[in-house]
């Protein structure tokens, strides 16, 4: 049976999962990787303790459900791409495979991202996971680098096709820069950069809050983001920038419009230096140069990507590099799960249940990651 239907493709990120089946052009869901749980507090050395005893333990949500639970405590499982609580993270794979997806695990292979310095033992905890509590008959763990770049080929003739280039991957929870040679990662060139979307949404709630524009405080966060995803942009010249807002304000400065959780009143703001202030964080001139060398692509891709005129700003700071624009691919690691695993013989072998059966989880260590 498993041989006969598709695929299912999943994409972990720190802040959105983004899940599918193989041959669809984009994944059908994108949900935050959170997981609204019930705690209680206990007299002890834990100020809170998780309730894993009876149906409390089925007593969880996740995604946008997770998020409007006021009474549940939100956690994220996923910290800077790396899982670091593999007992919610097997609960949100339950409900992202039965309830998101309806698929019977024992029909489907399963082909999943991990981030590219990702450790052995959260490969073979998560193959651990797949393989005994959902009994899947195989899996295949790729770095979402290397999909990246088989995303890009969409948009490429055959012959220009290619697994080798420079990924800038800038999600929410962090940034890589990643160089890819024929497929395999080169992992002593990796470059992590512990800022990324959230950030970025931290800077613009903290600008809002600092002009006391009347955001209710508990919506403090939720409007920065849609502040960032809606009106923010990156510009060449910030001094410039500066300029066209006092001259025209009526022209570049935006309006957002909320309504109160609580009381159902609305609330205006101007949305005005933070459109352009908030990505600023990205470009720092006292940081080193990136160095370079000619390569054959650069996909700019993750959910920071989103950002207006980011391309732009990735073109000019490399050009004196090799002169070709960047391909923006949004979000390109589920895409180009997709179009790894429609490619028939060519795809890369996974971990089958008859292999892990005699390795245990170890068997996806070596063949799981290109």
């Amino acid at each position: 049976m498993a041989g006969r239907l598709p695929p299912c493709v999943i994409d972990w990120g720190t802040g959105y999962t983004k899940l599918g089946y193989a041959g669809n052009t984009e994944p059908q869901f994108i949900i935050p990787s959170c997981i609204a749980i019930k705690e209680s507090a206990k007299v002890g050395d834990q100020a809170h303790i998780r309730l894993t005893q009876g149906v409390d333990d089925l007593d969880f949500f996740i995604g946008d459900e997770a998020l409007d639970k006021p009474t549940y405590a939100t956690k994220w499982p996923i910290r800077h791409g790396i899982v670091e609580d593999w007992d919610l993270m097997e609960k949100f794979m339950e409900h992202v495979i039965f309830k998101y997806l309806r698929a019977e695990p024992e029909d489907h292979y399963f082909l999943m991202t991990e981030p590219p310095l990702n450790t052995p033992e959260n490969r073979e905890y998560l193959a651990e996971i797949m393989f005994e509590s959902f009994n899947i008959p195989g899996l295949y763990i790729a770095v979402q680098a290397v999909l990246a770049l088989a995303a890009s080929w969409t948009s490429r003739q055959v012959g220009q096709r290619t697994l080798t280039g420079v990924v800038i991957d800038s999600g929410d929870g962090v940034t890589h820069v990643i160089p890819v040679a024929e497929g395999y990662v080169i992992g002593s060139c990796i470059k992590h950069i512990p800022i990324a979307g959230r950030d970025v949404t931290y800077f613009i709630q903290q600008l809002l809050r600092e002009r006391e524009v009347g955001i209710p405080p508990e919506q403090s966060l939720e409007t920065a983001k849609t502040i960032k995803e809606k009106y923010c942009y990156i510009c060449p010249d910030i001094v410039k920038e500066f300029t066209k807002y006092d001259v025209e304000p009526c022209k570049w400065i935006k309006q957002y419009t909320g309504t109160h959780f609580i009381n159902k009143t609305p609330f205006v703001i101007d949305v005005g230096y933070e459109r352009f202030l908030g990505p600023e964080i990205f470009f720092r001139p006292e940081h080193p140069p990136l160095y370079l060398r000619r390569v054959l692509s650069i996909p700019l891709t993750g959910t920071t990507a989103r950002v207006s005129d980011s391309s732009h700003d990735a073109r000019v700071a490399l050009e004196a590099v090799k002169e070709r624009r960047p391909t923006v691919l949004v979000p390109a690691a589920a895409a180009g799960e997709s179009s790894y695993r429609g490619l028939g013989p060519a795809s890369p072998p996974g971990t089958e249940t008859r292999g892990c059966a005699g390795e245990g989880p170890r068997g996806v260590g070596g063949r799981g990651r290109r």
